[in-house]
């Protein structure tokens, strides 16, 4: 079963040609560049700049020869499987044994194609219950479906045995998510869930450095946050792969324009504020450590028809949390009409403001300082941070003697690349538990609150009206 990329698809397939549309990630994080202008600053080129640190996931602290081979299936190899797989072909000790996928002509064939290119025999299987009843040497499942059936996959493959690491959004219900924990504890096996963030060497950096060690930016006050992308076709296919209406029927589609786009449909998916907010609202809860009290939120579909975007193309929350320092209000921004700056997220505290982004290509991560706040040179000695620099602003014509020398805004570059596929950490997290030898970076307990959390947002949305969480709504 497919699911189309959860970020941008490499490429994509317009309905009106048939032709292959480049829509990389790449190209729309390069928007976010201009995004210090938000705090009247102006863009600095990184002359002399030289990183404190790099931490990248393939700096194994165990040698790979150390590590024990684990025998893993995907099941959905559509965008987002395709993503999956190519990230964990690059994690040693990692043996491919199958790949299901419903959309066998297509999807099922150019992954079982790709993987024997890498000297993999793998299985090819339309129906997963094929799969758990014939491999039986498994030791975990990669699930990358539609998440209107996520709970059913991730729990017959926990209760057939299986570590699952599967995509967000849990589920597009609670009562399904609630499942997969339950299922999860049941059978004592391990489920991780796809909110990559938690794995990524700078996000931990700016949580375990500069958040909670050196309490940089003081007392967190205010958020803000967004991912804006520009208007896409509505996927299509090719038209030899189509499928017939009993095969599409039988897992749960009406047609193939809905199969192809079902983020879009109501029971299905649930809209940007799910496929791409749920990514930056799980980062609030966790650098906030608290989770959200009300929400209020406004969107609508604005401006795609309606017969094709069941869900919100335009949403604009605010999240009002209760933090141990006090009251924080958040705000988050997910619209599908314009890219403008990307997608970042930015933590403003009374001593600093902090900003960042999962994104390598476009404005990764700087960390500015309040005028009134101490020094960070303790801070930059660690190289927890950069040190600030200094620019000369030469005179426009020759004919102007003075130069003025000004120092920069006091900002700080988080000194923290990764270089491997966004993915990557958050798996070999996942294979590392396994082993033994990590924590789960995001267990189904925490992928839930984050379902609860962003869940309630489309909700608000249709209510008009501020909406409660009750402390019994994250708790199972």
């Amino acid at each position: 079963m497919s699911d189309e990329k959860n970020d941008l698809p490499d490429e994509t397939i317009s309905k009106e040609t048939g032709k292959k549309v480049d829509r990389r990630d790449f190209l729309q994080a390069l928007t976010a560049i201009p995004v210090l202008g938000l705090f009247g600053y102006a863009l600095q080129k990184e002359i002399g700049y030289k990183k404190a640190q790099k931490a990248t996931s393939s700096e194994a602290e165990v040698p790979a020869s150390d590590l024990s081979d684990l025998n893993v299936a995907l099941i959905g190899a559509g965008g987002q499987g395709e993503v999956l797989m190519n990230a964990m072909l690059k994690i040693p000790n990692i043996r491919f044994r199958a790949v299901c996928d419903i959309w066998a002509e297509y999807s099922l064939k150019r992954a079982v194609g790709l993987l024997n290119k890498y000297k993999f025999n793998v299985n090819g299987y339309e129906d997963y219950r094929d799969l758990l009843d014939k491999e039986k040497d498994l030791d975990a499942v990669i699930i990358a479906t539609p998440d209107f059936w996520h709970a059913q996959h991730t729990v017959d493959c926990l209760q057939a045995g299986l570590n699952v690491y599967c995509e967000k959004e849990m589920s597009n219900t609670l009562d399904e998510a609630k499942r997969m924990v339950l299922a999860a504890r049941e059978t004592g096996k391990l489920l991780q869930i796809g909110h990559q963030r938690r794995s990524h060497p700078r996000y931990i950096h700016c949580y375990q450095k500069i958040l909670k060690e050196a309490k940089m930016i003081g007392r967190i006050v205010t958020v803000n946050g967004q991912w804006n992308r520009a208007p896409q076709p509505v996927l299509g296919w090719p038209k030899r792969y189509t499928m017939s209406e009993a095969e599409l029927n039988k897992y749960g589609f009406k047609s193939m324009e809905q199969f192809r786009n079902w983020r879009w449909y109501k029971g299905l998916g649930g809209g940007p504020i799910v496929d791409l907010g749920s990514h930056q609202i799980d980062i609030y809860n966790w650098f906030l450590e608290a989770r959200p009290k009300a929400v209020i939120a406004s969107g609508g579909t604005d401006y795609y028809p309606k017969t094709t975007h069941e869900w919100y193309d335009t949403a604009m929350v605010i999240f009002e949390y209760e933090t141990e320092a006090g009251p924080t209000r958040a705000y988050y921004q997910t619209q599908t009409t314009n890219g403008s700056q990307g997608y970042y997220e930015n933590f403003m505290g009374d001593q600093g403001t902090l900003v960042i982004s999962e994104s390598e290509a476009g404005y990764p991560g700087s960390i500015y300082r309040q005028p009134q706040a101490p020094a960070w040179d303790e801070w930059v000695r660690k190289g927890y941070v950069s040190a600030p620099e200094i620019q000369l602003l030469k005179p426009e014509t020759e004919a102007v003697l003075d130069v003025r020398e000004t120092i920069s805004p006091d900002e700080h570059k988080i000194p923290i690349e990764m270089h491997d596929p966004y993915h990557k950490p958050h798996l070999e997290n996942f294979f590392n538990a396994i082993r033994g030898t990590e924590e789960l970076n995001c267990p189904a307990e925490v992928g839930y609150e984050t379902a609860v959390t962003v869940l309630k947002v489309n909700q608000a949305i249709e209510a008009g009206k501020r909406l409660y969480f009750s402390p019994n709504e994250f708790e199972i």
